[in-house]
């Protein structure tokens, strides 16, 4: 069993001192060694256990400060950890951040030789690797050029190179498919293939959820440093995606209410004249929207978005049941109100838009409730922040009673591992 296992990790743990007060002269060096400096410790792995089979494509996943890069260094014998084991049965060629292994000062030519050697490779070997380096990479007019002079891009390139043609058995990457143009992307995607096909093992750090569900066979959740899942990687996956889902909608909870503790706060500072003057400028504003009332028919006071069993909430699932209800005032009788809402992404780009006069809705009951819903159910936006568009209209929509600019935003997030704004139903035939 021993031999099917190319990493075992056991109960690692990592701990980073941060100091409170930050070093930047040799005055302020020379006057801190006549005082304590004071640190704050943190924890980047806590107890951390798994193993990696031979010829496995683990992807490792988590938000950031979850300690994936961490665990990544520690594999590549970068770190070494305070407490625990770590075990690798084979050669490993890391692909870390972008600049690690490489010198900005010298050519492309000379850091494919600089890293190479790194990478255990001798000179023999690279002569004879050097031409299928350079195509693979792309760079063939820039390799004496010097590092510096690169964009990311090119970096990347140079550098990915390199590691797959050191021909290891296990390949350690860090986000390589965050930088880089689409074709380069698939360049990648290509050789992770290859690896599999040649029983090499593929530890793979992302962000990208669809990559890890698509071409992992296992994959590790990490948060604060510990371990959250392990196992099928469509699984763990989709536990990343609820947990981000759960996290935003905490956030934009704890933002509201730290907006209205800002306000009472700002009421609280305020004495004397500055406390007059809110005072009165509040009380003109109040009258100056009395005046525009008068002469306005109705108005959209709020909007919600709910979920399939009432509830308020801003972040949803593709295929969740999602309702839209506008609020709204009317302050003038008239013979017809119609309303509409339209969905944008966050890019500006139409959705979708109904509207009362479109489809021949009887308006009565929203009139009488004073606000208008419309449900979508199962609706199959993918992952994106959605806003909409509010009206309300006489016979026509020419006759614009108010409109809503843009709302608050809602967020999806989808567990579809295909790309694009809707998740349409489909089969091969």
């Amino acid at each position: 069993m021993e031999k099917e296992i190319a990493i075992s990790v056991k109960n690692i743990s990592k701990t980073f001192r941060i100091p409170h007060e930050r070093v930047d002269s040799i005055r302020i060096a020379a006057l801190n060694c006549f005082h304590k400096n004071s640190y704050e410790e943190f924890r980047a792995l806590n107890d951390v256990s798994f193993e990696v089979k031979k010829g496995e494509f683990f992807g490792i996943i988590g938000r950031n400060g979850s300690g994936k890069s961490t665990l990544l260094k520690v594999l590549a014998g970068i770190y070494r950890v305070d407490s625990g084991k770590v075990k690798i049965n084979g050669l490993v060629s890391p692909f870390l951040e972008l600049g690690i292994g490489f010198n900005p000062e010298l050519s492309g030519r000379d850091n494919i030789y600089l890293n190479a050697t790194v990478l255990g490779l001798t000179k023999k070997q690279i002569d004879a690797k050097f031409d299928s380096i350079v195509r693979f990479s792309e760079l063939e007019r820039f390799i004496d050029q010097k590092l510096k002079n690169y964009s990311s891009g090119m970096g990347v390139r140079l550098a990915f190179s390199v590691s797959i043609h050191a021909n290891r058995e296990i390949l350690l990457m860090d986000e390589v498919l965050a930088v880089g143009d689409s074709n380069f992307q698939a360049k990648c995607l290509a050789e992770f293939h290859k690896y599999k096909e040649m029983g090499r093992t593929v530890v793979l750090v992302t962000h990208d959820i669809a990559t890890v569900q698509r071409y992992c066979d296992r994959a590790m959740l990490l948060r604060n440093g510990k371990i959250e899942k392990i196992g099928k990687a469509e699984e763990v996956g989709n536990e990343y995606i609820y947990q981000n889902m759960s996290d935003e909608e905490k956030r934009m909870i704890a933002e509201n209410e730290e907006n209205l503790k800002s306000e009472e706060e700002k009421s609280k500072k305020m004495k004397g004249k500055e406390l007059e003057l809110e005072k009165k400028r509040i009380e003109a504003e109040r009258k100056k929207q009395e005046e525009e009332k008068k002469n306005k028919v109705a108005e959209i006071t709020e909007v919600e978005f709910l979920d399939k069993d009432g509830k308020a909430k801003n972040v949803f699932e593709t295929g969740e049941n999602i309702s839209i209800r506008v609020r709204f005032k009317q302050y003038k009788k008239v013979p017809v109100l119609n309303f509409g809402i339209a969905i944008f992404n966050q890019e500006n780009a139409y959705i979708l838009g109904v509207s009362t006069i479109t489809d021949k809705i009887n308006t009565a009951k929203y009139i009488e409730n004073k606000f208008y819903q419309i449900n979508y159910p199962k609706i199959p936006l993918k992952t994106n922040y959605y806003f909409i568009k509010a009206g309300i209209f006489g016979e026509n929509e020419a006759l614009v009673y108010d409109f809503m600019e843009k709302s608050e935003t809602f967020q999806i997030f989808s567990k579809n591992k295909n790309h694009g704004i809707v998740d349409l139903n489909y089969y091969w035939n």
